[in-house]
C-alpha cells in the first residue's frame, strides 16, 4: 500500500519534516505535452467540466515530477457565472466579462453561489482526486480585490485604474462586493474541503497594485473574515500575491499559515521583517530557462533560507510558463528534496 504523503501540510502547521516540500504553481498544464494534446481537442472551460480528464491533468505533475502537492486544476473566476457574472475564459487573453460592475445595483443584483448547482464538476474532480492522490490537493479559490478586478475592468489589466477608482469613489458599492465576493470564496473553499481538498491557496494575484494604506482600508478586512470563517475548516491556509513585497507583514496578521512570496523578497529578508509563519517560495520562475548551474545556484540559496527561516514550502515566486521543460521542473523538485534532506537531517 503506498504511504500518503503528508509533507506539506506538516511544513504548512510548522511541524517536524524532514525534506522541503515542492510544489509548483501552474504546475498542471501549460509546459507538459500531455496537456497540450488535451488542449488541442478541450479549451479550459471544457476540461474542468469533464471530472475524469481534469483529474488526469491536475495529477499529471504528480506523476510527472514527484511534487509533494497538487493543485487543482481550474481557473479563479470558475464560481463567478454561478452569481450572475457573464464571464468567459479567451485564449492568450484571459477572463473578459461582458456585464461589468458599473454600480451598487449592479453589486445587489448578483446571486449567491450554490456549489452543488453551479459547480459540480469541480466537486466531482476534488472526489475523483481523493481516492487517486498519495499526496494533499490544494483547492484554491480567486480573493476579492484579484476578482474584483476582473468584473470591473471587464478582463485583464495592467493600471488597474477603473478598479481603484472605483473603490475610493464607490465605497458604499466597493464594500458591497467585498462582501458578496467574500461569501462566494468562503462557499466555494468549503464546498471544496467537504469534497476532500486537503489545503487552501487564495490568490490575491493583482492587489500588489494597492498601497498598504488602501489595502487595510479595503482589503483586509474582507479578507479576515474569509480566513476566519476557513480556519473552522481545520486545513492550511495559504495566502500569495504578485509584486505585493510592501504587502507581506499585512498578509502575516492575517489568520492564515503560510504567507507565500514572489521573487522581489528572500525567504531571508522576509524574516528579518518579522514573518515566522510558513513561508512558501520563490524562485522567479525566468530562470527556469537558464543553465541548470544557475537553477541550482539560486534554488540552493532558497532552500538554505527556508531551512534557516524553519518552516518553508518550495515553490517559484509566480506560475510555470509554457516555454518550461518538464525535465527541468522535474530535476528541480529532485534537487530540493535531496539537498533539503542534507541540511534538515
Amino acid at each position: 500500500m503506498t504511504t500518503f504523503n503528508d509533507t506539506l501540510l506538516r511544513a504548512a502547521r510548522g511541524e517536524k519534516i524532514d525534506h522541503t516540500p515542492v510544489w509548483f504553481m501552474r504546475q498542471a498544464g501549460r509546459s507538459q505535452p500531455e496537456y497540450r494534446k488535451i488542449k488541442e481537442k478541450y479549451s479550459l472551460e471544457e476540461i474542468t467540466h469533464q471530472p475524469e480528464l481534469c483529474a488526469y491533468v491536475t495529477k499529471l505533475p504528480v506523476d510527472n515530477y514527484n511534487v509533494d502537492a497538487a493543485i487543482l486544476y481550474k481557473d479563479i473566476v470558475t464560481p463567478l457565472p454561478g452569481i450572475g457574472v457573464d464571464v468567459k475564459i479567451k485564449a492568450g487573453v484571459g477572463p473578459v466579462i461582458s456585464n461589468p460592475i458599473r454600480t451598487v445595483q449592479d453589486v445587489h443584483n448578483l446571486g449567491e453561489l450554490s456549489p452543488d448547482d453551479h459547480i459540480p464538476y469541480v466537486l466531482d474532480t476534488i472526489k475523483i482526486l481523493k481516492e487517486q492522490l498519495t499526496v494533499p490537493l490544494i483547492g484554491f479559490a480567486g480573493a476579492p480585490f484579484t476578482l474584483a478586478s476582473y468584473m470591473i475592468e471587464g478582463g485583464p489589466s495592467k493600471s488597474y485604474n477603473l478598479t481603484k477608482s472605483f473603490m475610493v469613489s464607490e465605497p458604499e458599492a466597493w464594500f458591497a462586493l467585498m462582501d458578496k465576493l467574500g461569501d462566494t470564496i468562503i462557499t466555494s473553499i468549503t464546498a471544496q474541503v467537504k469534497a476532500g481538498a486537503a489545503a487552501i491557496q487564495v490568490f490575491d494575484s493583482w492587489v500588489g497594485a494597492l498601497n498598504v494604506s488602501d489595502y487595510r482600508i479595503f482589503i483586509k478586512p474582507v479578507m479576515t473574515r474569509i480566513f476566519n470563517e476557513l480556519r473552522e475548516l481545520n486545513v492550511p491556509l495559504i495566502t500569495f500575491g504578485v509584486g505585493a513585497s510592501h504587502l507581506a507583514n499585512e498578509w502575516h496578521d492575517l489568520p492564515v499559515d503560510v504567507v507565500g512570496l514572489d521573487w522581489r523578497l528572500s525567504i531571508k529578508e522576509a524574516g528579518e521583517r518579522g514573518l515566522t509563519k510558513t513561508l512558501q517560495g520563490n524562485l522567479d520562475p525566468s530562470l527556469l530557462l537558464a543553465d541548470w548551474n544557475i537553477i541550482e545556484e539560486r534554488a540552493k540559496v532558497i532552500v538554505e533560507q527556508g531551512v534557516e527561516h524553519g518552516s518553508h514550502i518550495f515553490n517559484l515566486g509566480h506560475g510555470v510558463f509554457p516555454e518550461v521543460q518538464p525535465a527541468t521542473l522535474k530535476k528541480l523538485t529532485e534537487f530540493v528534496h535531496e539537498y533539503s534532506s542534507q541540511l534538515r537531517n
